[in-house]
């Protein structure tokens, strides 16, 4: 017999159909999903108010806009918590999706750098007109 099935009566139904056994990696994968959803409804509402408060202005209202510093440091949580999310939705997709071991940890690597390099440079872009550079 195999280690697994010979742990497999210790393990609960779901542990075995999953594959998680003790780890709880899908739960805490589940927790950091709800908590960046639960980040970003404040956020995305703000910002929606503030692009409407903004409808019709110039760049220079815009500017002014950003540079206020509550505004940049509520931007760059913005973005952080908005690619986090998708990163976190990405990864269930890819790894429910993707059979190939191969397919799926390259897939998962371009994911994850598309997502960090996107969020960089948004908060590059926020932090060159917050700061004026």
């Amino acid at each position: 017999m195999t280690e697994q099935h010979t742990h497999a009566p210790m393990r609960s139904s779901l542990g075995r159909a999953i594959g998680l056994g003790s780890a709880k990696e899908g739960v805490t994968h589940w927790w950091r999903q709800r908590v960046s959803a639960l980040a970003l409804v404040p956020l995305t509402i703000w910002f929606v108010i503030g692009v409407i408060g903004l409808a019709g202005a110039d760049h220079a209202t815009f500017v002014a806009w950003v540079r206020n510093p509550m505004t940049a440091i509520f931007l760059i949580l913005l973005l952080i918590a908005t690619f986090y999310h998708t990163a976190l939705g990405l990864q269930v997709v890819i790894e429910d999706y993707l059979e190939r071991e191969w397919a799926r940890l390259a897939t998962l690597l371009v994911m994850r750098l598309l997502s960090v390099l996107f969020a960089v440079r948004g908060i590059l872009a926020v932090l060159k007109l917050a700061l004026g550079a």
